[in-house]
């Protein structure tokens, strides 16, 4: 249970990240489910800004999973070579086409189970295609901005995603939890930077442990 004060202090966070970030999406280029869905997967280990640089030939090549799932995987290496460890993700984003076309008529199932079925998916990419192309509320996405700043934050002490999804499931009001990562996410990456946090620019300095609350 969260207590009153700590009750309080969640409200405000997400009050400003609200104020702060009110027009914050997904950063990954996609049209589409299925394009979001290998945008995630490519996205381990590798920025957002790569993703984007990689994908627009990527997608016309292949643009959907049955043109992914006949992929000459040779030429599908090379296309994401630069987003980095391109052999496992390229033997993800075939196998899981694979699976969309022979169990989902090549369609991006809108549920949880069904998705972690998918070669390369875990709650992380799950959640990111449930909340951000069906608009579904399935839990939290925890990648290393969120995870690093709800340390900080002290919403969390736990380093597990697993572990700290669970954490802001029962700290954050659900209607909230979609806009709230992807807040958190832009917060990170303009202000709370992992290496040196700016936290003289920062709007939630003063709810902050790391500033001394």
């Amino acid at each position: 249970m969260v207590n009153r004060k700590e009750a309080h202090r969640v409200f405000e966070i997400l009050r400003l990240l609200a104020q702060e970030y009110s027009e914050a999406t997904c950063a990954l280029h996609h049209d589409g489910a299925y394009q979001l869905l290998v945008a995630t997967i490519l996205s381990a280990q590798c920025t957002d800004a790569r993703v984007n640089m990689v994908t627009p030939a990527l997608f016309r090549r292949y643009p959907d999973a049955h043109a992914m799932a006949r992929a000459d995987l040779d030429d599908l290496q090379e296309l994401i070579r630069s987003t980095g460890f391109f052999r496992n993700k390229s033997k993800s984003l075939q196998g899981s086409a694979r699976r969309l076309v022979d169990e989902f008529d090549g369609e991006v199932p809108s549920n949880m189970p069904d998705l972690l079925k998918l070669p390369g998916v875990a709650r992380k990419t799950a959640n990111v295609v449930l909340g951000t192309a069906y608009g579904i509320a399935s839990g939290v996405v925890v990648d290393t901005h969120v995870g690093r700043l709800s340390r900080r934050l002290g919403l969390t002490h736990q380093k597990s995603p697993v572990k700290v999804e669970k954490d802001l499931m029962d700290m954050i009001p659900r209607d909230e939890w979609i806009n709230f990562a992807h807040r958190l996410i832009h917060h990170g990456r303009r202000v709370c930077q992992s290496r040196k946090p700016r936290c003289e620019e920062c709007a939630f300095a003063d709810l902050c442990p790391r500033i001394g609350l």
